[in-house]
């Protein structure tokens, strides 16, 4: 079912495209996004996360708000690269082939001032080559969800990563850093709390922070404070995203990258989870997730097709794998029903014709 719809107004910051070659398993081509929702599916092993922890980092080191040389710029761009993907050295990244090979990375942005291009050779130890420097700052940090988790980490984790040499994604350190910020005040602190209220009611409670030790309670009413360690996970992650709406991270524009958010929760809160990501999409968010819920994405398009949704513009990213040893395909359409090689589709509905073949031979009703 095609839809027309009113697209919301994409602000200049808007991330609209990345042409990448040679990432890793990633395919080789241009990305094209949407300002609001943005979806990629695929096998396991064919690049969904890699891309979304590819764009984060690029989009991390573009938000600070220091002003970066060519070589700052390079090596920030190399440091977070390592940081949040771990390879033994950042060559390690580039698609595996025999003999030199070369990855090459372009990130357009709405405003072209903020566009930027490096690349660097599969010899590389930690070397980046900058072809094109953004000549302003991003503005607007993006959070990264990743599949786990991580309120029970807070605060623990920070001074520890910061300290200690530890293997674990540098992406992991800066959520953590952002579930710390206090929360908002005044008149963002009312529109949180709207934004907030369809998360809360899930969860049972309200998300707290000790202001002496800095661990996460889910604040119940007429039970009092519950430890985050004691919460359901699948709440926990909800926690996350409540947190991160608390503290104004989401709600003002900005970028949001979740890697598989339906890990460890049911349908029903994934109905939540899936109206929550649209209502920040709607807020001028731009939104990318990876999944394998085929729940999650019919949800997703069902409610693109109600009243507070239509103005939300989707994309839609499939990575299959080639036939007989060739790369990876990629399909990008606007449109769900456009994408061809949907395997998470292809696998569930094949399950049903299973089920359904099974319960005819065992003589159900």
């Amino acid at each position: 079912m095609r839809r027309e719809r009113r697209w919301i107004h994409e602000g200049v910051n808007m991330l609209n495209k990345a042409v990448i070659k040679n990432f890793g398993p990633l395919p080789n081509g241009e990305y094209r996004f949407a300002s609001g929702l943005n979806v990629v599916v695929g096998e396991n092993g064919l690049g969904k996360s890699q891309l979304l922890k590819l764009l984060y980092s690029v989009l991390k080191v573009n938000a600070s708000p220091k002003e970066l040389t060519k070589t700052e710029l390079q090596k920030a761009y190399a440091d977070k690269l390592t940081g949040v993907f771990r390879p033994d050295a950042l060559g390690r990244l580039v698609k595996r082939r025999q003999g030199r090979e070369r990855c090459e990375v372009g990130i357009s942005m709405k405003q072209d001032a903020l566009s930027c291009a490096f690349s660097f050779a599969s010899q590389a130890k930690s070397e980046v080559q900058l072809d094109q420097a953004p000549t302003q700052a991003l503005g607007l940090a993006p959070a990264y969800i990743p599949t786990r988790e991580l309120v029970t980490l807070c605060p623990w984790f920070g001074p520890l990563y910061d300290n200690y040499h530890l293997r674990f994604e540098e992406s992991w350190r800066d959520t953590v850093s952002l579930l710390g910020t206090p929360s908002v005040k005044g008149p963002r602190e009312k529109k949180a709390a709207t934004l907030l209220q369809p998360l809360e009611a899930a969860m049972g409670g309200k998300v707290v922070v000790d202001s002496g030790t800095g661990e996460f309670y889910l604040s119940i009413p007429g039970e009092g404070n519950m430890e985050m360690p004691l919460v359901a996970e699948g709440l926990r992650k909800l926690a996350m995203l409540a947190r991160l709406i608390s503290t104004g991270v989401l709600m003002d524009k900005g970028y949001l990258f979740w890697d598989e958010p339906e890990t460890n929760m049911n349908p029903k809160l994934i109905k939540v989870l899936a109206r929550s990501i649209l209502t920040l999409c709607g807020q001028g968010i731009q939104v990318f997730i990876a999944t394998h819920s085929l729940f999650l994405m019919r949800e997703l398009e069902m409610l693109l097709q109600e009243a507070p949704f239509r103005a939300v513009a989707p994309r839609y990213f499939a990575l299959k794998a080639g036939d007989g040893g060739a790369p990876t395909v990629l399909e990008q359409s606007a449109d769900l029903y456009d994408i061809k090689t949907l395997v998470l589709l292809d696998e569930e509905l094949h399950q049903s014709d299973r089920f359904l073949a099974a319960e005819g031979l065992h003589g159900r009703d």
